[in-house]
Formats: C-alpha cells, structure tokens, sequence
C-alpha cells in the first residue's frame, strides 16, 4: 500500500525519499543558511563604522591634509569648504585633522580605563565572591559607599594627587572611579559557582585562589559580564569628554575629542557651529557602535545555557 504526501510548494530538488516496506515517504531536505542569514542580527553596521574611525585614527598621518598642530591665523573660525574640509576653530587649527588625531586620545582612554576597571572589578569581585560572610559584606559595603559618591567629585579629589592630567593619568582616574558596578556583578556571579564541584575538588587539591579565578571563575562569568566591559570604553569616553568640557579633563593643547568640545561656549557665542556639531557627531557614532556592540554580546549570553 502506497501512502502520498502532498506538497505543493517543495520541488522535486528539495526532497529526498525513504523507501520502507510497502510505504514511501518524502521529506524535506533542510538546507544550510546562506551568509545574509548567518550575518542576520549581528551588528555588522556598527564593526564597520567602528573599524573605520579607528584605522582612521591609526592611519591620522595619511589622513590629514593639514598639520594638526599648526595655527592657521588667517583662517579663524572659517567655515568648512574646499582647503578645511571641516572648518578651523577659533585658533585656526583644522577640524579634519584634529578630529583623526585627537581621536587617538579617545580611544586610548577609554581602552585604558575600560582594562583598569575590568582587573580591578574582577579581582575585588571574586576575593569578595569567595570569602566569607563577614569580609564580603564589609567588601561591598565599601563598594556601596563609594559608588554613592558623585564620580565627579571622586574624580576630583585623586586629580588633587597628580600635578598635571595627561592620557595615563586620566585613565588611571577613571579607571579607579568606576570598577564598583562591576565589582558587584562578578561577586553575585562567583557566589554562585564557588560552591560547584569543579571549583571544590581544586580547592581540596590545594589550588590557589589565583589559580582558581584564573582556571574556574573568570571562564564561567566573562560572558556575563562581557556587556559591562564593553559598556565601560563608552563610559570612561564619555567621562573624558565631559571632564574637558568642564575645564577637569586633558589640556586644550592634548586634542582629543573631549578637549575640542571644550571650546563650545565660544563656538555658541560666534555662531560657528562645525566646531560643536563634527566631534560631537564623531564621538555620538563611535558611543552608539561599541554600545550597540555591547547589547549584541548580551543578548547572545541570554540565550545560551547556563554553565551552572
């Protein structure tokens, strides 16, 4: 006896048949995803806009068409046009090459603070995660303390122990300003596989505590806590830029972004908006592409299994 299954919208290319006894069946034969479904929610856009700005940054001296330090004196507050592709602002540098140039500080800045919070969150959280009740709680309380502080005003008081900011030293400020949120979250993540039998059996073996973060903590969280990471280069970007607006940041001759959007006060007043406008519009795209960067590497840990 012969059994027929209809399908009207397979062809014959697409099914494969099983013969048995005295019965045929035709199943559908499932072919593999092309690339622009393989590629479909991943944020190509933003790794591509994001690697243009920072090779445009390595490679600044092919860039530049002016010098990015020189004063261009006949050329004050000149709108952009064909020689300024950008403008020049009100000390007659040139926009374009400062926008390549002083991003370099940017990024480094925030490449910085983002790895001096992430070493000192992990490893504050994980001691904190791994000890007990009396010293973990005395650990984040103080975490809970400090993070209560206005960042600025934290900011402010180490500035006071540096005789000059520059790019290591503003990172090194931000860097101890902002591990708190961090720290906390790995803690509640290491509370939670501190007690699994892997992390026992190298305790009994007698590991060390580096050796256990190392080997059987850090493998276990990272994807969790990777958006925070990520998160943090935008952070400590944007907590440059608005300690140079405020005049707390890097000086006016150290270009970076944050520094350029220093001069806004006077750019309102002579109405020279390319000044404002082009590296805040630099620094909006490069936040927007590493934040968008960050939500994709969460939610691809949300869909994952836990480990646990």
């Amino acid at each position: 006896m012969e059994a027929k299954t209809k399908n009207t919208k397979l062809n014959d290319d697409d099914l494969f048949t099983i013969v048995g006894a005295g019965y045929q069946i035709h199943t559908p034969v499932l072919k593999k995803p092309n690339i622009w479904y393989r590629l479909k929610g991943k944020p190509i856009a933003s790794i591509i806009i994001l690697v243009l700005i920072i090779g445009g940054c390595i490679f600044a001296e092919m860039i530049m068409n002016h010098d990015a330090s020189e004063f261009y004196l006949e050329h004050l507050n000149e709108a952009p046009n064909s020689e300024f592709f950008f403008g020049t602002d009100s000390m007659g540098r040139d926009i374009f090459s400062l926008i390549w140039y002083g991003g370099r500080a940017s990024i480094i800045i925030g490449l910085l603070s983002a790895a001096i919070i992430t070493v000192i969150g992990i490893v504050y959280g994980c001691i904190s995660g791994v000890s007990g009740s009396f010293l973990d709680s005395a650990m984040m309380r103080v975490t809970e303390v400090a993070g209560s502080i206005p960042s600025i005003l934290l900011i402010l008081l180490i500035t006071g122990f540096f005789s000059s900011n520059n790019v290591l030293t503003l990172s090194l400020v931000i860097g101890i300003t902002s591990w708190f949120n961090l720290a906390r979250i790995v803690r509640s993540e290491v509370r939670q596989i501190r007690n699994q039998e892997y992390v026992l059996a190298s305790r009994c073996m007698g590991a060390r505590f580096g050796h256990i973060m190392l080997r059987h903590l850090i493998p276990n969280f990272v994807s969790a806590v990777m958006f925070v990471i990520i998160s943090g280069i935008s952070t400590s970007m944007t907590t440059e830029s608005t300690l140079s607006f405020l005049g707390l940041g890097l000086p006016v001759e150290v270009v970076s972004w944050g520094s350029m959007l220093s001069l806004a006060n006077r750019a309102l007043l002579l109405n020279t908006w390319w000044v404002i406008m082009i590296p805040g519009l630099f620094l909006v795209i490069t936040l927007l592409c590493i934040t968008n960067i960050g939500h994709y590497f969460r939610k691809e840990v949300n869909r994952r299994p836990s480990n646990l």
